[in-house]
């Protein structure tokens, strides 16, 4: 498309402020089932790397006192201005697309990185809350070029630049192109700790759910999320038995599956309900490589010699008990190496998640993993308040 070489004038200005971003290497894409595959370095700083940090405090401070201007801080991005509160949006992943919604902020959402993997369905069960995926632009079609970003116009992309580029083949230029024409981004990889090229700060989902609240002025609804959060992680901690199961956390690589992707429990967000739940991690006992870190498939004789006490299968979309039990769980009874697995043999093959959850999903996919790996504790219990989760998106608290 033709581009207006004065575009970037209309935008909402912002100030790109601080060290600014390390250059970090290429890395090749991971494993197959992951078509968010895609090079990162360094967001555009000129016209700021001769201004001392004194200068720009200053000129932040007389600035608030003429107009509602304010910034926010987030590795790898540095310090973003704001001259008033974003209204249209976008992320590439969901979890940052949740964490928008849960801050009332879902009219504002024009697009994300694949649908399918964006866990729309659960809010069926919140009154007031929904987000149309079929509204939603796709930005992965065999690739994500600049062209999207200058068609949807959004006042903000809530993207780690360094995703980007080391999983969308992005160059540094594309980078400092979309910052300048159109509008920042401001995100941090939050899902996984597995990429060798993410070496700045590991947040928490609600650390990087917090500054996502500062960027849409809405801390009460974090705040109101924050402490709601607690109480149910609370709860359903003080109920665990005293010992908690070792679990294999696996994609198929086809469905019936007769290989796996392995996924390390570890300390991303993906892997929040798992932490929550005290679980053990049989993969990285036996020193399996994540497939987000390139590691291959493993076979039922593989998973035979770890034996774990619990599998978990990672599925993307809206999976059904009935899907599960028809395509995963019989599957494996029937196999003739499958079926000699403990967890197996106890009916602790459980469904494990969506990748990438926000402080919505998360509290779903909590439910159901609890669930499904302590039935006579919490089988058929609903274990947060759908009402209350709903009035706090809906700003009724």
């Amino acid at each position: 498309m033709e581009r207006d070489s004065n575009h970037g004038q209309s935008r909402r200005r912002f100030l790109r402020t601080g060290a600014g971003i390390a250059v970090v290497g290429a890395l090749a894409g991971c494993a197959g089932q992951d078509s968010n595959s895609p090079t990162t370095s360094e967001p555009n700083t000129e016209g700021t790397a001769e201004t001392s940090t004194a200068e720009v405090t200053e000129t932040s401070r007389e600035t608030a006192e003429t107009d509602d201007s304010y910034t926010v801080s987030m590795e790898p991005v540095g310090t973003v201005e704001f001259d008033e509160v974003p209204e249209s949006w976008f992320s590439y992943t969901a979890d940052y697309a949740d964490m928008g919604v849960a801050l009332g902020q879902g009219d504002g959402l024009s697009a994300i990185g694949v649908r399918a993997r964006f866990g729309t369905h659960l809010y069926e069960e919140l009154s007031g809350v929904s987000v149309d995926k079929a509204d939603l632009t796709q930005l992965w079609q065999d690739g994500t070029g600049k062209e999207v970003f200058y068609e949807l116009d959004a006042d903000v992309h809530l993207i780690d630049p360094n995703f980007m580029v080391n999983r969308l083949q992005w160059s540094q230029e594309d980078i400092d192109e979309i910052d300048s024409n159109v509008a920042p981004f401001f995100g941090n990889t939050i899902f996984t700790r597995a990429y060798d090229w993410h070496d700045y700060a590991d947040y928490t989902l609600y650390e990087a759910f917090e500054k996502v609240a500062n960027v849409f002025q809405a801390q009460d609804r974090f705040e109101a999320f924050e402490t709601y959060h607690n109480e149910v992680i609370a709860d359903v901690q003080s109920r665990l038995p005293n010992e908690t199961p070792d679990i294999a956390i696996l994609y198929p690589a086809d469905v019936p599956p007769e290989s796996f992707y392995p996924y390390l429990v570890g300390s991303g967000s993906q892997s929040k309900h798992w932490n929550d739940l005290y679980v053990g991690d049989a993969l990285a006992n036996q020193d399996i490589t994540d497939a987000q870190a390139g590691g291959g498939t493993i076979d039922y004789e593989t998973l035979l010699e770890i034996d774990p006490d619990a599998l978990a299968i990672r599925l993307q979309g809206e999976i059904t008990s009935e899907y599960f039990e028809e395509n995963i769980v019989s599957h494996l009874k029937n196999h003739d190496v499958a079926s000699q697995l403990q967890a197996v043999q106890n009916d602790r093959v459980v469904y494990g998640g969506l990748t990438y959850q926000g402080p919505i999903i998360h509290l779903f996919q909590l439910e159901r993993a609890a669930q499904g790996l302590y039935p006579d504790e919490f089988a058929g219990e609903k274990l947060f308040d759908r009402k209350r989760v709903s009035d706090i998106v809906n700003g009724d608290f």
